[in-house]
């Protein structure tokens, strides 16, 4: 596959094989086809590795960040868990909307949460709004202990961002379906591993041993979930689909 953005004449062309494309800049194809290639682009450069969120490093795609904002804003969910802690950035930005909107707590799940990271987290102001459990997110104990963090009547909405491989998200969508209710999501982030094979720091299996595949099959075993894209609150442009790292990550409960 090869894309030449040419800006003077405002148009995106994609050569696959014999066959050649064109689309115009101003039109959501255009505008699809350029963002695929900047999105490798980004994975290349580890382009996520440049940004913060109120002092922590969140390696994270901020087009993604702001759209899972715009469905937190409308869920408005009680509690958030997520798996992968990181340098923490994440669950500090999720904080930090809960603090906005005066309601809400988040819930970290790591295998290892490093000391460095640890100490930065609990000494942020947004740790009020922030509980952390260290260990396997699939380990029964663990999901025990998130479980036993969630009053009844609660709104949870589950981020999954720890071990990437098919295996280990499939495992925490079955996990951590229950705690879910009808109308909330499981976000399995990530599943762009599967357009970068070939690049930096890729494996080749990742053609098939990433989220998205993992989504997929638990979507076609458990029927209460279906793969459900979040809607533009706010698009006055030609934009159809979302820039992200995450394809096909919403898994909504509908029964």
């Amino acid at each position: 596959m090869i894309t030449i953005i040419d800006e003077e004449r405002g148009e995106v062309v994609v050569r696959d094989g014999d066959n050649e494309t064109r689309h115009s800049l101003s039109t959501a194809e255009g505008f699809a086809a350029a963002s695929k290639a900047w999105v490798r682009a980004t994975w290349d450069s580890k382009y996520v590795y440049s940004f913060a969120w109120m002092g922590r490093p969140i390696i994270q795609l901020p087009e993604d960040m702001v759209r899972l904002q715009e469905v937190i804003w409308d869920l408005k969910p009680d509690v958030l868990v997520e798996t992968g802690v990181a340098h923490g950035g994440s669950l500090v930005f999720y904080a930090s909307l809960f603090e906005a909107m005066n309601k809400g707590r988040v819930i970290g799940i790591d295998i290892e949460i490093r000391p460095h990271n640890r100490t930065a987290i609990e000494a942020h102001p947004m740790k009020k709004r922030i509980e952390l459990i260290e260990g396997s997110s699939t380990a029964p104990e663990v999901v025990e202990q998130v479980k036993a963090q969630i009053k009844p009547g609660e709104t949870v909405l589950v981020v999954l961002d720890s071990n990437h491989t098919k295996g280990h998200v499939l495992d925490e969508l079955r996990a951590y379906a229950d705690m879910v209710p009808v109308g909330s999501y499981i976000v399995a982030t990530d599943g762009i591993m599967e357009q970068v094979v070939g690049g930096p720091r890729t494996a080749e299996d990742w053609t098939w041993n990433n989220p998205r595949r993992a989504v997929h099959e638990f979507v076609a075993e458990d029927k209460r979930f279906i793969i459900e894209e979040p809607t533009f609150p706010f698009n006055e442009g030609v934009v159809k689909d979302r820039v992200t790292y995450w394809p096909d990550a919403f898994v909504k409960r509908i029964a």
